[in-house]
């Protein structure tokens, strides 16, 4: 099933994901807002455009909520590196992984993150 795509400016994010082995790409949320059906919080298979039309596959996540009561965004791009702060993107979510759970560890999330990518790759390669 394919979901809504949503885009936004790249912004800046708490950092976890780097400092965990895993950058994200975390974007403004206003185009996700204007959704009438907004895909449910989790992790999913995807891509994410660029404004040259270039697509990469990815891990991209919706959520948790903050205070305002809306998702985070951010996509972990696979086999990408370099600075996209600033930079217009577009989510193009295609699966629904699994629902966003908080880990009791930073090692448990970090496997979590593992097999999620591994799940990703195999869907995002058929």
């Amino acid at each position: 099933m394919d979901y809504s795509s949503f885009s936004g400016k790249v912004v800046k994010g708490r950092g976890y994901g780097r400092k965990i082995g895993f950058p994200t790409a975390n974007i403004d949320r206003r185009s996700f807002v204007r959704l009438v059906k907004k895909p449910k919080e989790g992790i999913y298979a995807g891509h994410v455009a660029f404004t040259s039309g270039i697509e990469h596959p990815a891990a991209i996540v919706i959520g948790p909520k903050d205070v305002k009561g809306l998702p985070h965004l951010e996509a972990h791009i696979l086999g990408f590196t370099g600075n996209l702060y600033g930079k217009q993107l577009v989510f193009l979510p295609k699966k629904f992984i699994r629902a966003f759970k908080k880990y009791p560890t930073e090692k448990a999330l970090i496997t979590a993150i593992e097999i999620d990518i591994k799940k990703i790759k195999s869907i995002l390669n058929k």
